[in-house]
Protein backbone atom coordinates (compact mmCIF):
# COMPACT_ATOMS: atom_id res chain seq x y z
CA UNK A 1 0.00 0.00 0.00
CA UNK A 2 1.11 3.40 -0.87
CA UNK A 3 0.96 6.75 1.44
CA UNK A 4 -2.26 7.07 -0.35
CA UNK A 5 -4.26 4.52 1.04
CA UNK A 6 -3.53 6.02 4.91
CA UNK A 7 -4.89 9.02 7.02
CA UNK A 8 -1.41 10.58 7.99
CA UNK A 9 -0.99 13.17 10.99
CA UNK A 10 1.82 15.06 12.58
CA UNK A 11 1.51 15.51 16.03
CA UNK A 12 3.46 18.48 17.45
CA UNK A 13 3.96 21.53 15.83
CA UNK A 14 7.09 22.55 16.97
CA UNK A 15 10.64 22.83 15.48
CA UNK A 16 10.48 19.36 13.74
CA UNK A 17 7.27 18.69 13.24
CA UNK A 18 5.69 22.40 12.08
CA UNK A 19 8.53 21.87 9.50
CA UNK A 20 7.64 18.45 8.17
CA UNK A 21 3.66 19.67 8.09
CA UNK A 22 5.00 22.52 5.61
CA UNK A 23 7.51 20.39 3.36
CA UNK A 24 4.12 17.66 3.53
CA UNK A 25 1.82 20.28 2.17
CA UNK A 26 4.26 21.59 -0.06
CA UNK A 27 4.26 18.21 -1.73
CA UNK A 28 0.68 18.36 -1.76
CA UNK A 29 -0.10 15.24 0.66
CA UNK A 30 -3.17 15.59 2.94
CA UNK A 31 -2.80 15.29 7.02
CA UNK A 32 -3.92 15.95 10.05
CA UNK A 33 -2.36 18.29 12.81
CA UNK A 34 -2.50 18.20 16.40
CA UNK A 35 -0.97 19.44 19.40
CA UNK A 36 -1.50 19.75 22.76
CA UNK A 37 -1.83 23.66 22.03
CA UNK A 38 -5.22 23.29 19.95
CA UNK A 39 -4.50 26.89 19.04
CA UNK A 40 -1.24 26.59 17.93
CA UNK A 41 -2.54 23.36 15.59
CA UNK A 42 -5.18 25.58 14.28
CA UNK A 43 -2.77 28.44 13.79
CA UNK A 44 -0.30 26.24 11.76
CA UNK A 45 -2.87 24.10 9.77
CA UNK A 46 -4.53 27.73 8.51
CA UNK A 47 -1.36 28.42 6.80
CA UNK A 48 -0.52 25.24 4.41
CA UNK A 49 -3.47 25.76 2.00
CA UNK A 50 -5.92 23.46 2.79
CA UNK A 51 -3.55 20.42 2.88
CA UNK A 52 -3.86 20.21 7.06
CA UNK A 53 -6.70 19.52 8.98
CA UNK A 54 -6.45 20.89 12.86
CA UNK A 55 -7.41 18.23 15.22
CA UNK A 56 -7.21 17.13 18.75
CA UNK A 57 -4.33 14.30 20.00
CA UNK A 58 -7.68 12.17 20.61
CA UNK A 59 -8.67 12.57 17.29
CA UNK A 60 -5.38 12.41 15.58
CA UNK A 61 -5.31 8.70 17.23
CA UNK A 62 -8.73 7.91 16.62
CA UNK A 63 -8.43 8.87 13.11
CA UNK A 64 -5.07 8.19 11.85
CA UNK A 65 -4.02 4.56 10.67
CA UNK A 66 0.33 6.69 10.12
CA UNK A 67 1.14 8.70 13.29
CA UNK A 68 4.50 11.11 12.61
CA UNK A 69 5.12 11.97 16.80
CA UNK A 70 7.16 14.67 16.22
CA UNK A 71 7.81 14.96 20.34
CA UNK A 72 10.61 15.11 22.70
CA UNK A 73 11.21 11.30 24.14
CA UNK A 74 9.74 11.68 26.77
CA UNK A 75 6.31 13.46 25.97
CA UNK A 76 6.70 10.49 23.36
CA UNK A 77 6.73 7.91 25.78
CA UNK A 78 3.60 9.70 27.69
CA UNK A 79 1.98 9.23 24.72
CA UNK A 80 2.36 5.71 24.42
CA UNK A 81 1.37 5.31 27.75
CA UNK A 82 -1.59 7.64 27.80
CA UNK A 83 -2.95 5.67 24.50
CA UNK A 84 -1.57 2.00 24.60
CA UNK A 85 -3.61 -0.35 23.36
CA UNK A 86 -5.50 2.26 20.80
CA UNK A 87 -1.81 2.59 18.93
CA UNK A 88 -2.09 -0.76 18.13
CA UNK A 89 -2.47 -1.75 13.69
CA UNK A 90 -0.87 1.70 13.31
CA UNK A 91 2.37 2.71 11.92
CA UNK A 92 4.00 5.08 14.42
CA UNK A 93 7.46 7.11 12.88
CA UNK A 94 9.40 8.30 15.30
CA UNK A 95 11.64 11.47 14.36
CA UNK A 96 13.01 11.89 18.59
CA UNK A 97 16.66 12.53 19.21
CA UNK A 98 17.57 12.10 23.06
CA UNK A 99 19.33 15.13 24.02
CA UNK A 100 19.93 17.74 25.75
CA UNK A 101 22.00 20.63 27.06
CA UNK A 102 25.74 19.70 27.65
CA UNK A 103 26.17 22.31 29.82
CA UNK A 104 29.25 23.43 27.45
CA UNK A 105 26.54 25.45 24.81
CA UNK A 106 26.36 22.31 22.78
CA UNK A 107 24.44 18.29 22.99
CA UNK A 108 24.61 15.36 24.67
CA UNK A 109 22.98 12.02 24.95
CA UNK A 110 20.10 11.25 27.87
CA UNK A 111 19.95 7.87 26.94
CA UNK A 112 22.66 4.89 27.01
CA UNK A 113 25.84 6.26 24.50
CA UNK A 114 25.06 3.04 22.95
CA UNK A 115 20.79 3.27 23.32
CA UNK A 116 18.72 4.73 20.48
CA UNK A 117 15.43 6.14 21.45
CA UNK A 118 13.99 4.43 18.28
CA UNK A 119 14.26 1.08 19.69
CA UNK A 120 13.52 2.04 23.55
CA UNK A 121 10.15 3.57 21.78
CA UNK A 122 9.64 0.46 19.77
CA UNK A 123 10.22 -2.17 22.68
CA UNK A 124 7.23 -0.02 24.80
CA UNK A 125 4.30 0.03 21.77
CA UNK A 126 1.77 -2.45 22.40
CA UNK A 127 1.56 -5.72 20.06
CA UNK A 128 0.45 -4.67 16.05
CA UNK A 129 2.66 -1.02 16.03
CA UNK A 130 4.59 -0.69 13.66
CA UNK A 131 7.74 1.98 14.43
CA UNK A 132 9.46 3.56 11.50
CA UNK A 133 12.95 6.01 12.52
CA UNK A 134 12.60 8.76 10.47
CA UNK A 135 12.66 12.59 9.62
CA UNK A 136 14.80 13.19 12.62
CA UNK A 137 18.52 12.83 10.72
CA UNK A 138 18.86 16.71 9.89
CA UNK A 139 18.49 19.99 11.81
CA UNK A 140 15.32 21.74 11.78
CA UNK A 141 16.97 24.41 9.28
CA UNK A 142 18.52 21.66 7.02
CA UNK A 143 14.82 19.96 6.92
CA UNK A 144 13.62 23.11 5.46
CA UNK A 145 16.49 24.41 3.34
CA UNK A 146 17.18 21.36 1.75
CA UNK A 147 13.73 20.16 0.54
CA UNK A 148 12.92 19.79 -2.79
CA UNK A 149 16.44 20.64 -3.59
CA UNK A 150 17.32 19.90 -7.62
CA UNK A 151 18.63 18.18 -9.98
CA UNK A 152 19.80 15.85 -6.56
CA UNK A 153 17.51 15.22 -3.96
CA UNK A 154 18.69 15.16 -0.83
CA UNK A 155 18.31 12.19 1.08
CA UNK A 156 15.96 11.65 4.24
CA UNK A 157 17.17 8.18 5.74
CA UNK A 158 14.78 5.56 7.54
CA UNK A 159 15.11 2.34 9.45
CA UNK A 160 12.18 -0.14 9.82
CA UNK A 161 11.77 -3.71 10.76
CA UNK A 162 8.23 -4.21 8.99
CA UNK A 163 8.95 -3.59 5.04
CA UNK A 164 4.97 -2.41 4.46
CA UNK A 165 5.33 0.02 7.37
CA UNK A 166 8.28 1.08 5.42
CA UNK A 167 7.62 1.56 2.32
CA UNK A 168 4.49 3.71 4.04
CA UNK A 169 7.20 6.10 5.00
CA UNK A 170 9.02 6.30 2.17
CA UNK A 171 6.13 7.93 0.65
CA UNK A 172 6.17 10.49 3.05
CA UNK A 173 9.51 11.18 2.82
CA UNK A 174 9.08 11.54 -1.25
CA UNK A 175 5.89 13.91 -0.17
CA UNK A 176 7.96 15.86 1.86
CA UNK A 177 10.72 16.70 -1.18
CA UNK A 178 13.45 14.34 -0.25
CA UNK A 179 14.37 10.68 -1.57
CA UNK A 180 14.32 7.80 0.47
CA UNK A 181 17.35 5.17 1.40
CA UNK A 182 16.37 2.60 4.28
CA UNK A 183 19.48 1.93 6.63
CA UNK A 184 18.14 -1.54 7.72
CA UNK A 185 15.93 -2.51 10.11
CA UNK A 186 15.32 -0.49 13.94
CA UNK A 187 18.30 -2.16 15.24
CA UNK A 188 20.78 0.55 13.24
CA UNK A 189 18.08 3.50 14.50
CA UNK A 190 20.98 4.70 16.10
CA UNK A 191 23.39 5.29 12.86
CA UNK A 192 20.79 7.51 11.92
CA UNK A 193 20.27 9.46 15.58
CA UNK A 194 21.93 12.24 16.33
CA UNK A 195 25.35 11.54 16.75
CA UNK A 196 25.07 8.19 14.22
CA UNK A 197 27.27 8.25 11.83
CA UNK A 198 24.41 9.05 9.11
CA UNK A 199 23.03 11.73 11.35
CA UNK A 200 23.77 15.46 10.07
CA UNK A 201 25.39 16.14 13.42
CA UNK A 202 28.47 14.52 14.78
CA UNK A 203 28.59 12.39 10.97
CA UNK A 204 27.86 13.47 7.63
CA UNK A 205 27.90 17.23 8.41
CA UNK A 206 25.54 17.57 5.94
CA UNK A 207 22.60 16.78 3.78
CA UNK A 208 23.42 14.28 1.33
CA UNK A 209 22.51 12.99 -2.39
CA UNK A 210 21.14 9.31 -2.88
CA UNK A 211 25.07 8.46 -4.54
CA UNK A 212 26.25 9.77 -1.23
CA UNK A 213 24.31 8.11 1.26
CA UNK A 214 24.63 4.76 -0.58
CA UNK A 215 28.35 5.22 -0.61
CA UNK A 216 28.37 6.07 3.16
CA UNK A 217 26.28 3.04 3.79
Amino acid sequence: MTVSDHTVAIIGTGNIGGRLAANFAAGGQDFLLADRDQDAARKAAADLDGHAEAVSIDAAVDRADVLVVALWLDAFEELITAYGGRLAGKVIVDPSNAIGPDGSGGYRKTIGAQESSGQILAGRLPPGARLVKAFGTLSAPTLTAAARREPDRAVQFYAADDAAAGDVVAGLIRAGGYEPVRVGGLDQSIRIEMFGDLHEVGGLGRAVTKSEALAAL
